[in-house]
């Protein structure tokens, strides 16, 4: 084994031990660990993904180097790379972009417990896209969710109480379904790592014994899951939860976060399940009507808020919509639509959310559009890089967004007659929608200002901080313009996968 062939678990381990460093050094260095431990998983994924991509096949990381059954393992391939790639990219800039207003939400004696739970986030979320075993999943989905609700508590007022509280209470039941769900998977296959269990499953369904408490497995899981990545109609706690978490974590949950438990979703269904056993159980119909559901229903409540930050939280469960769409029209072509969207919705959230605090700062702390009339004009940057996030968001050609409708509209060809109009249809209003809000923001944010309204000085945005701004806006055009290469990857990837 190569040197190489060990980052993936090196940047777990880095992540971990950060985590447990920065809880003793002073709040200043604690930040500079977190920066230089989220910057170093960067290059170790990014060689990570140069090395899948010389290999024909995806490769185990067995730990302890005991073999399965018996062993706990990693699996390394080009789409788990990619996704390592592209969240831990998403996370350094969310990083440089918006740690430096923590003081606003963090008070000085919790500065190196939010940077800690940042590295436990990082490591969660690794380890879910890495790893081969259910048991490994449900522990860290588990360290994940306590990441992210401490993520949210730090900045402590009413609001962030109770949207917390109700996030609590819906991850909580979702881990429940999950750990529910593995268990009984397990009773009946007497296996947790994932080959073995693709295995086992095959059996019961060429056999036909314990069918019934696997349709339950399934449901379970898929349920599970979808609390806790928003999936309509299960996204009661995700607007309050957004809306109200200091920026950066908002950043880091709508943007990487939820993706990370529906990476998992997929994981399940191809390496344990077997898509054709989706299709044949009725999930994938079910994932279609509730992600074209929340396409549109999501987007309506969207433009019905005078909060930007709630319109922009209702805008992310809208777009969850779309990967739940791609993963219910059930093909390899809409799997891969739905994929891509994972990516390019990380960079496009993650920059929204620290855009708009960048224009509320400069808006007298008001978030209602009537305050923010001008702010594109009082923080220049700030308003470019929300208006071509905002582009993306509505589909706009030469962005990610565009890529990713057009590809879940081909996707959708695939089908004959009422369903291929349904997809193009649901495409179509919920394009429209997406338009109406996010547009009429972006001509907010330009207008002129009420002149009986005072705004305060304009705070100059610090050069890195600009930086990570417009690679952030850069990267979201590049998905636009030079998608295909990341598209081929996903493609080539999934064939391997299961």
């Amino acid at each position: 084994m190569t040197l190489t062939q060990n980052f993936p678990f090196f940047s777990i381990i880095l992540c971990m031990i950060a985590g447990i460093v920065t809880s003793i050094l002073k709040p200043k260095a604690a930040k500079a660990l977190t920066f230089f431990v989220s910057g170093s998983v960067v290059v170790l994924s990014v060689l990570t993904l140069s090395l899948t991509l010389r290999l024909d096949s995806a490769y185990p990381y067995m730990m302890g180097h005991f073999p399965s059954p018996w062993g706990n393992e990693i699996r390394i391939g080009r789409l788990e790379a990619l996704m390592a790639t592209g969240f831990s990219v998403v996370l350094c800039l969310s990083l440089i972009g918006g740690l430096r207003h923590s003081p606003a939400f963090v008070s000085e004696k919790k500065v190196n417990l939010y940077c800690i739970m940042v590295d436990l986030a990082l490591a969660a979320v690794l380890v879910l896209i890495y790893t081969n075993d259910l048991f490994t999943v449900y522990v860290f989905i588990e360290i994940l969710t306590i990441a992210s609700c401490a993520l949210v508590v730090v900045r402590q007022n009413g609001h962030t109480l109770v949207a917390i509280t109700r996030y609590m209470i819906m991850h909580l039941f979702g881990s429940g379904l999950l750990l529910l769900g593995i268990s009984m998977l397990y009773g009946i296959t007497g296996h947790l790592l994932m080959e073995p269990l693709g295995e086992a499953v095959r059996a019961i369904v060429d056999t036909g014994e314990y069918a019934g408490p696997l349709t339950v497995v399934i449901a379970l899981i898929t349920a599970g899951l979808a609390i806790k990545s928003a999936m309509f109609p299960f996204h009661s706690w995700a607007p309050d939860t957004y809306a109200y978490a200091p920026p950066l974590s908002s950043a880091i949950l709508s943007g990487i976060i939820s993706k990370t438990y529906i990476f998992v979703l997929i994981k399940f269904y191809y390496r344990v399940v077997g898509m054709d056993v989706i299709i044949s159980q009725n999930i994938s119909p079910f994932l279609f009507v509730c992600g074209v559901s929340g396409m549109i229903l999501a987007s309506v409540m969207a433009i019905s808020q005078r909060d930007i930050r709630r319109m922009i939280a209702y805008s992310s469960v809208a777009q969850i919509g779309y990967i739940y769409m791609g993963l219910g029209i059930g093909t390899t072509a809409g799997v891969e639509a739905a994929l891509f969207q994972m990516l390019v919705h990380s960079v496009v959230k993650s920059l929204l959310f620290l855009a708009t605090y960048e224009l509320i700062n400069v808006s007298g702390d008001r978030k209602r559009f009537r305050y923010l009339h001008g702010a594109g004009y009082r923080n220049v940057p700030a308003g470019i890089v929300f208006t071509v996030a905002a582009m993306s968001m509505v589909g706009i050609p030469f962005t990610g967004g565009f890529i990713v409708k057009l590809n879940l509209a081909i996707s959708g060809m695939v089908f004959g007659g009422w369903m291929r109009s349904l997809v193009l249809i649901a495409l179509a209003i919920s394009t429209l929608l997406n338009g109406v809000y996010f547009l009429h923001t972006v001509v907010s944010i330009y207008r002129r200002p009420p002149g009986d309204i005072a705004y305060p000085p304009a705070e100059k945005i610090p050069p890195y901080a600009l930086v990570a701004l417009f690679a952030s806006m850069l990267l979201i055009i590049y998905l636009g313009i030079g998608s295909e290469p990341i598209l081929r990857v996903i493609q080539t990837g999934l064939m391997t996968f299961s």
